[in-house]
Formats: C-alpha cells, structure tokens, sequence
C-alpha cells in the first residue's frame, strides 16, 4: 500500500510542474552488466534494457547508422553493410529530458564572430533525431535508455519498401530486441546492433523471394556514436579535374562568412588521413598506415584475388613517396565489419547479381575518411564465368577450367581495386579505357580478341595493377608535403603536370545515360565498358569477336549433364556481347570533347566530333542492325529447347513471344532495340540539330533518319531474313512514335520524326501491296501505328521487348 502511494505521489507532482528527481546511478545499474568505453553501455539481461552514460561527453560526436544483417534481394538494395547517413550529432540537456541533435554542417560561418556563427545557426533547421529521459543522475554520470532508440526504423525501411510496393511494414517491438554479441565500447567508438522485425502485408513479389515469411521481415540495424578525430587533418579543396568523388549538393558547404569576392560554396576533397614519417624524404614510411580488412566469409580462391586487387593501390602510394603506407590483411576473429575502426571489403551475397559499392564514413565537417566499407556482391564472379564459358566454349575433351577461373579471378582482382579506390575518396574515370586502360575507376569490358587461326584469345582480357591516372590522383591528394612547402601550390603543380601529359577524364555525369535506353552521353571518350581509343573501331573489332564466338558456340558452353535450355542463358551475353560498344560509338553522334577546364589552366573548353567520324559512327551502328548479323544458325535455335522444371525463365534470360519456346526474332528484336535506342534518343537528337548551329557541315538528326529509313528499309527479303528485317522495321517506327509524343523532347526533334514517319507510311503503303503475304500484313501493321500516332497523344504501339540486364559485368 505504501509503495502505491509512493507511486501516485509521483506522478501528481509530474502532473504540477514539479521536477522528480531521477534516480540513483548505482540502483539502476545494480544489476547491469558494464561496457566501459567512449559511450560506456549497461546491459540489463533480465528486462533486454541497454542504457548509456552520457554524462562524460562534452562536444559534438559522429553517429551513423546501417544494416549488419540485410534483406538478401538486389533489388531493394538492403545488403548486409549497407550504410546509412552519417551525421554530426550532440546531446542536450533539456530539464528532465537529453535531445539527440543532429547539427547543420551545410550551412556554416567560419568566422571568429560568435553573433555571426548564431546568425547562421539560428538561420537552418537542425534535426533531433530522438528525445530521451534522464534515467538515472548522480556521481558525474548522466543514463538515459537506449533500447527504443536503437530499435526504431533508423534507417527508414519501412518507407523504403512501402516506396519499392512491397507493401506497409513497421517495426514490431515484440519481435525486436537488442542484439548484444555485435553491441561493444571502445576508448573512441561505441557499436549497438538490435535485432529489428518489420511486420506487413506483403503487396509485391520481391520480399517473397528471400523472407521465410514476407509478413515479418527480421533484419539487423547497427549504430555507432564515434568520437571526433583531432585537429590534425587538414582538409584541402576539391577541384573537379583531379578525380576525386563530388556529391553535389551532398557535400557542398555553404559559408556565409567568406569574403564578398569569395565564393560562398565550397566542399572539400574527401581522402583519408595519411602522413609521411619523414615528409622531406623521397620516400617514407607513414605515421599510420592506411589498412583494409578482408571479410573471412570469401572462399578462396576469390579472398587471394580480392587481397591482391585491393593491394594494387599500394603502387600508387609508392608513385606518391609512401612505403608500405596501404595494406590489406584479414579481418581478425571475432572483428565485426561494421566497426568504424576498420576499413573493410565485405563479401555480400543477394539472390541475384547487382553490383558492388565503395562506401564511406567521413567527419562531415572536412570529409575526412574515417571508415571504408567496400561491399562485393558475390555472384559478379559467376557472370564473369558465364561470359568466359560463351567465349570458349571450354567443355570439350580437355575441359579449360583453369582458363574460366583465371578469366574470372582477373575480373575480380580489378572489381576490389575499383571498389576500393571508390573508399579512398576516387570518382570514376571513364575515359580511362581509351588511354591504354589508364584506370582501375573505369568499367571494363574484357579485352578479347581472335587470333590468327579464329580462335578467342582472353589471355590479356582484364588489365593487372594500378594504372597511371590512378597513381596522378593519388599523389594530388594524398602527397605530403615538407613543412617549408606551400601545399596549394605544390597541388596546383601536381595538377599542372597531369594536364601536361594527357590525361583525359570524364566523370560519373557526363558518362551515364537515361534508365530506359542508356543513352544521351556526349563525350565521346566517357563510356561504360568499352574498349580502345576510336569507339567506332573498337565497335567493329567487337563485332568480328562475336561473330567468332557466335561461330563456335556449341553445348560445349554448358557442362555435360547440364541441361540442354541453359544454352540460353550463356547465349545472352555472347550474343549482346556489343551491346555496351553500341553506347561508346553512338556518344560520337552530336558529340563533344570536353573538359573541366578552369581558367588559365591551358585546356581546351569544347570541340564537336568532326563530321567524317559521326557520320562513319552512324553507319557502323547501323551494320548492327543488318539482318545477317542478327540472325542465329539454325541449328543452335533447334539446341535450345524449353526450360526443364525448376529451371524457370528469368529476366537473365532473351524475352518470350512463344510462350515457353525459343523465340530466335525475340532475341534479334532486343540487339535491334539497343542500337535504335541509342540513335533516336531524344537528347542526343537535340545535339545533333544544336551542333549545326556551329557548321553546317556537320550531320542534323534528319540525316541521321534519312540514313536509318534507307539502310533498314534496303531490301525485302523472305524466309528468315525477311523477319529480321521486320523487327528491325518495327522497332524503328515504334521509337519514332516513342519520340513524337514525347513532350520533353525538342520541337525540332519532334518535327523530324514526324516528317520521318509520313515517309515511312508511304513505303509501308507499298509493303501493304507486296505479293509475299508476310509482308504485306507487315506494311499494313506498320501503316496503322502511324495513323495513331499521328491521330493520339496515347498511339498504338507494339509493346517494347524487354532487354535482359548487361550491367554490371
């Protein structure tokens, strides 16, 4: 009885306005279990309650989030070590209440003037990502609760998922807990891992795929609270030529305190912290050595490969004046990756292949490294071996496994250095592969090539070690200079001798394309797996490759006993093998060399392709599309048969017209939408009407139809060719009608193809009389999808083919 009144005596002096003091340190943590450390935690295992001591902190702190247990599905990206936002965060104090502040690094004043940093201060919003209440006080120490702030969606999968339609999921406390092995302290960090299940009604089919019950999703969400580093770093300016990652507005800092004839916004080049033992040696030792951990889950022989990939960069340390300055080794035992003292290249598998990350954590204040996390998705290595298989054919009497695996392994050596760099703050470089592969930040695509009695040769396939752009970058950011030495300056020198011998660089921007078709890059140098220096020759010699290959393709691509229908998924990639060299040619078309050039520094702005190479672009692109090259030997359609049971089609695979059955026009339609794409693409078709503009004699996007309608309208075969000529036909005139009622593109553009289609209908009237009844149901099809187009904001269309993915590779 006592006790109740005790109790409600307390809660009417909270109901008043009057302060309840809280309790004593030592009887709440009576039966705690300690973790001493920079955010010392108390573990209650009676209740699952995890509490922490504030009470010693006295600043801002780094605090991040992210996935040390993931969904396991490519597509919704919720890879285990996947990493959220990291934030600079404070706690405050607040009467009977501590707030988790996350502070505006954004928006800054460097300025001694306290009135001029509040001004700004008062001017952004903050975050408080979470309130607490004061637990216990007493003896310098300062609890409050943890365990419902690690067990919310901190990294917003619910919204995430609801987004992707997979349905309304939230957390349920229930099913949720603390998860205590993978919760630590430390001297400078503190980790907690909690064990979330999201709880839903499923409404998509992904989750489905890799939840035992996708009405509870059970994943584990990480924290760590990091202690700021020193003062010791000194951040230096990014400069968009040097190569370094920008991240747009995501890293820019505002700061309202520089001078009028001073820019406003700045950012910062993000790099780790490296320092010379010695910097006035040629060569050094480093204070502390930049180390990278490899994930003990990798079997070998992928760990050795990883291992001496990532170690490529030390070669590039050396180039700058460092010995031994960056290592890599193993993950020690019982070390949890998501621990922000250790950089780490972690093996993450998903239930289909996807691509690989080079992720960071940073001091938002300078955009120091502090933590890289490389993650490789695990099946990149079995397309890599998929590929090699359509290229050698290799199961015959004497199986060359070995050159599968080395083909492979190369791969895979260039994928950690690449991933890698990405952590040590590089952007990519892709114009690297026109310059002798000058980059492991390219993509490439495997050099392969037929020797002199036709056979392929995939010995020099991928490059080995670091390249010379590689070893430019680094020594711009990463040099350490003698006390005596003006850093800006040496920087400028640096960057000064880069530009002098060559280099050529074009960023992630300015190399990607659309989504739907990949296409719109200009700069003709800046493409996505590609080859050599002169795209359009590389896309020739590629051709000659696949014709080899598609030559000797036999059931010796699959191992005896597989079966037969798993032709097909070797196929696919044999047979788009120039999918990705269609892209380089085509930047050609309206395209421009470009650089990042900076006042005074001597490089040239911008100059269009000369005439001549566009238009021998065009016409390459075009031999694409010729049926002969299209079609596929009859007796490999009549070796694919349909899929076995448990062996489902999948979209790895070419599209189905034919219900379960190997449709051979299917597969040329996709190869027929990959070049149409590109050549009727909306903005590259405004470039090539704009460069006009500049001289008449370079080719508009009328010429560029005029060429299009006369090379695939040409000839009017029967029999099999006759059908590739007709999906071909067909693709181009569903593109142009595509491209009509597409409202964000050019008017001019617009007007072309609407020119080009009223031409178009008038062969198609032709077709429509032709003897051959194929054909002649052809012109009338054709002949009706320009009437609806040109009637109807929503035309008849043939539905697209759906091409299978080729990236990553």
């Amino acid at each position: 009885m006592a006790k109740r009144l005790v109790a409600l005596w307390a809660v009417m002096l909270m109901v008043a306005g009057v302060r309840v003091e809280a309790a004593d340190p030592s009887a709440l943590l009576a039966d705690a279990e300690a973790m001493p450390g920079f955010l010392p935690l108390y573990w209650h295992p009676d209740r699952g309650d995890l509490h922490a001591d504030i009470g010693g902190l006295d600043g801002p702190l780094i605090y991040y989030t992210g996935l040390s247990q993931g969904v396991g599905s490519n597509d919704l990206g919720l890879d285990r070590g996947r990493l959220g936002d990291n934030h600079l965060v404070q706690f405050e104090r607040v009467g009977s209440k501590v707030l988790l502040k996350a502070l505006n690094t954004r928006y800054v004043a460097r300025s001694e003037s306290t009135a001029e940093r509040v001004a700004v201060q008062e001017a952004f919003a903050q975050s408080v990502l979470w309130g607490f209440e004061v637990a216990a006080e007493g003896d310098g120490k300062l609890i409050i609760d943890l365990t419902d702030f690690v067990q919310r969606d901190a990294m917003a999968l619910g919204r995430w998922l609801k987004a992707q339609s997979e349905g309304s999921y939230r957390v349920e406390p229930s099913r949720s807990a603390v998860h205590l092995p993978r919760t630590r302290s430390f001297p400078n960090n503190t980790e907690i891992d909690a064990l979330l299940t999201y709880t839903g009604e499923p409404q998509g089919e992904l989750l489905a795929t890799v939840a035992p019950d996708a009405s509870a999703v059970t994943v584990h969400s990480h924290h760590s609270f990091v202690r700021l580093p020193d003062n010791g770093y000194e951040p230096i300016a990014y400069d968009p030529r040097a190569g370094f990652i920008e991240d747009g507005e995501a890293t820019l800092i505002y700061d309202f305190a520089s001078p009028i004839e001073a820019p406003i916004k700045s950012a910062y080049a993000r790099r780790h912290r490296l320092k010379k033992a010695d910097p006035t040696a040629p060569m050094s030792p480093a204070v502390e050595p930049i180390v990278y951990y490899v994930d003990p889950g990798v079997p070998e022989p992928i760990r050795g490969a990883l291992i001496e990939g990532a170690s490529w960069w030390n070669q590039a340390f050396e180039a700058a004046g460092y010995r031994d300055a960056f290592q890599v080794r193993l993950l020690p035992e019982g070390a949890d990756p998501m621990d922000v003292r250790y950089n780490v290249i972690q093996w993450v598998h998903r239930s289909t292949r996807g691509w690989s990350y080079g992720a960071s954590i940073r001091d938002p204040r300078t955009e120091e490294i502090i933590k890289g996390h490389v993650t490789l998705g695990s099946l990149r290595v079995r397309q890599d071996y998929l590929i090699a298989e359509g290229l050698l054919a290799p199961y015959d009497d004497d199986p060359q496994i070995d050159r599968l695996k080395a083909f492979a392994l190369a791969r895979i050596r260039q994928l950690s250095a690449h991933e890698v760099g990405h952590t040590l703050g590089l952007a990519h470089n892709f114009a690297a592969s026109t310059q002798d592969r000058a980059s492991v930040m390219d993509y490439p695509h495997p050099l392969v090539t037929v020797d002199a009695t036709g056979e392929i040769d995939v010995t020099d396939a991928y490059d080995e070690g670091i390249g010379e752009w590689d070893k430019r970058a680094i020594l711009w950011g990463y040099q350490d200079f003698p006390p005596e030495a003006d850093s800006d300056a040496a920087r400028a020198e640096i960057m000064a001798e880069t530009l002098a011998a060559g280099f050529e660089f074009v960023a992630d921007e300015h190399a990607r394309g659309s989504q739907r078709s990949e296409a719109g890059p200009a700069h003709p140098l800046g493409s996505l797996w590609d080859n050599g220096s002169d795209p359009v020759a590389e896309l020739n010699r590629v051709m000659a490759v696949r014709a080899a290959a598609l030559a000797g393709f036999s059931e010796q691509v699959i191992q005896p006993g597989e079966p037969m229908a798993h032709l097909e998924d070797v196929l696919v990639p044999t047979y788009l093998m120039h999918r990705y060299q269609v892209q380089a040619a085509a930047t050609r078309l309206g395209g421009q060399h470009f650089t990042y050039a900076m006042r005074g520094d001597g490089q040239r702005t911008s100059k269009p392709v000369a005439a001549a190479e566009q238009r021998t672009a065009l016409a390459s692109m075009l031999d694409t599309v010729s049926p002969d090259t299209l079609m596929l030997p009859t007796e490999l359609v009549l070796s694919i048969p349909p899929r076995p049971p448990q062996s489902g089609v999948s979209r790895e695979l070419f599209p189905r017209e034919t219900g379960y059955v190997f449709a051979p026009a299917a597969a040329a339609a996709t190869a027929a939408q990959l070049t149409v794409g590109e050549l009727l693409d909306p903005r590259r078709a405004a470039r090539l009407n704009n460069q006009t503009m500049v001289s008449g004699t370079l080719p508009d996007f009328a010429e560029v139809l005029r060429e299009g309608r006369a090379h695939i309208w040409a000839e009017q075969s029967n029999g099999a060719l006759g059908i590739m000529e007709r999906r071909v036909q067909l693709t181009w005139v569903n593109e142009l009608g595509v491209l009509v009622n597409n409202e964000n593109a050019a008017a001019q553009v617009r007007a072309d193809a609407m020119l080009s289609l009223t031409e178009i209908a008038e062969e198609a009237q032709k077709q429509a009389r032709s003897r051959d009844s194929s054909w002649r149901a052809h012109g009338l099809l054709i002949e009706r999808l320009i009437q609806g187009v040109m009637a109807s904001d929503q035309p008849l269309q043939v539905a697209p083919v759906k091409v299978p993915p080729g990236s990553p590779i």
